[in-house]
């Protein structure tokens, strides 16, 4: 079947050879217009709209800015995939992503000669507002920020009796085969309860249950393997979690992304977390472009040394405001946060994150919980190193294991402390705002976005 489609083209190939790919792909695509990027080796400058028209066969817009263009020949032609004819030296590289991030961030197909971008699935499927949380990378905070989100919405929002206020629909790398709903509310999870999953040859360390635990709200575990230069996941069971969330009748559903994947579903309002010590072009350029376009506020986490400098945050920001004028950026650092009192405890920390931050993490510990932290390990994702962490001499010292729920958090800290008497505390991470964030901002933020979903919703039904 031909798809509608307008051309990318440029002056840099003679016209007759143009008319002739055009020709030779009217097989695929029914072109209905050109958006002329520039060069003019084999065009004179002089030609105007008119005369391209007469040269390429169809109408053809120009327009000194690039992506402003694109939007225009969108706008007119409405098409369903753009077809890239450009190339070196008038679309390099990176002005090549920005025009895939523009194109894919209107719903439109990008496509060239040897690679091919599609939308992301973009069907609605929550009959409650949605609101989703994703990331640019993994190991930034996405479920720290999303649990926290959860938990101030989980307040906030109007609840029907009986009927949990918000269920986080989390995906992962590690989650069911089959979509299933722990229930956070009800009673809080403890490690033997997560061990107990762990037994049975399941993930528990995977997002979900960390949003359950930690955040004491309703989740529904989802998998998903691989993930595309956009964001879409080349498996996942997210559809599927969809409908079981629908079954649970909430005020709110939160789908929750892993790493840089997205959840393949349609969402009302979309919350992006991004990670400070990340170059800038990761952030806002390449793809990054497309997930700053199509977000409403961002989240900009580990701001602060020795991750990134304020002039780096403020890089970040300027780059993320150039692609969408207007953008709140909110940049906050983790401090952590025990779910149990520890005051007096001797103990040891099992986190994810990077071992530079040992001393931030561990002052914050001792000075406003009251604990003295004997040992520290950032090695839960690293199970060779963390085996070594746990063989430690001053672990005899231990009375309590602190860690984050995450990686081998249940599997092997969590079996080993069981093993050795030792009480376990899980540990949260508490997002805390910086300059020039005022306090208090990413609760407003996440309130804002819940209202955003909510007049989104009732506008479409």
């Amino acid at each position: 079947m031909r798809r509608t489609a307008v051309a990318l083209i440029d002056g840099e190939h003679y016209p007759p050879v143009v008319v002739e790919t055009l020709g030779m792909a009217a097989d695929r695509f029914d072109f209905r217009g050109a958006l002329f990027l520039g060069g003019t080796e084999k065009i004179a400058a002089s030609v105007g709209e008119e005369g391209a028209e007469a040269l390429y066969g169809l109408p053809v817009v120009f327009d000194s800015d690039q992506v402003r263009g694109l939007q225009r020949v969108i706008d007119r032609f409405q098409p369903e995939v753009v077809v890239d004819l450009s190339d070196e030296p008038v679309l390099g590289y990176e002005q090549r992503f920005r025009l895939v991030s523009h194109s894919l961030a209107r719903g439109v197909g990008y496509v060239g000669s040897d690679f091919h971008f599609s939308p992301l699935s973009s069907e609605r499927l929550s009959i409650s507002p949605s609101l989703s949380i994703i990331g640019t990378a993994k190991r930034i905070g996405k479920t720290a920020v999303s649990g926290h989100v959860a938990r101030v919405l989980q307040q906030t929002v109007d609840r029907r009796p009986g009927r949990p206020g918000v269920v986080v629909v989390a995906m992962g790398r590690g989650g069911p085969a089959e979509p299933e709903v722990i229930d956070g509310v009800s009673a809080g999870l403890t490690a033997t309860d997560l061990l107990v999953w762990s037994r049975q040859g399941r993930h528990a360390a995977s997002d979900h249950f960390e949003d359950a635990a930690l955040s004491r709200v309703m989740t529904v575990g989802c998998r998903r393997c691989g993930g595309g230069l956009a964001g879409e996941p080349f498996l996942s069971n997210v559809r599927r979690g969809a409908e079981l969330a629908n079954g649970l009748e909430p005020s709110l559903v939160i789908f929750e992304g892993s790493g840089a994947s997205i959840p393949p579903v349609g969402t009302d309002a979309r919350l992006l977390v991004a990670g400070a010590q990340r170059p800038v072009d990761h952030v806002a350029g390449y793809l990054g472009t497309y997930r700053v376009l199509t977000s409403d506020a961002m989240a900009l986490a580990m701001a602060e040394e020795p991750f990134a400098s304020a002039a780096k945050v403020g890089a970040v920001i300027a780059a993320v405001r150039e692609v969408k004028p207007g953008m709140e950026v909110v940049p906050l650092v983790f401090r952590p946060r025990p779910m149990e009192d520890v005051e007096g405890r001797r103990v040891a920390v099992f986190s994810t994150a990077p071992a530079a931050h040992e001393r931030v993490l561990s002052r914050h510990l001792e000075e406003e919980h009251g604990c003295r932290v004997v040992s520290f390990s950032a090695n839960l994702a690293d199970r060779t190193a963390l085996a070594h962490d746990l063989e430690r001499p001053e672990m005899a010292e231990v009375d309590t294991v602190l860690t984050e729920i995450k990686a081998a958090a249940i599997d092997v800290v969590a079996e080993q402390a069981e093993a050795r008497g030792l009480k376990v505390v899980f540990l949260d991470n508490l997002p805390v705002e910086v300059s020039p964030a005022r306090p208090g901002r990413l609760v407003e933020i996440a309130k804002e976005l819940a209202e955003m979903a909510r007049e989104r919703f009732e506008s479409r039904a």
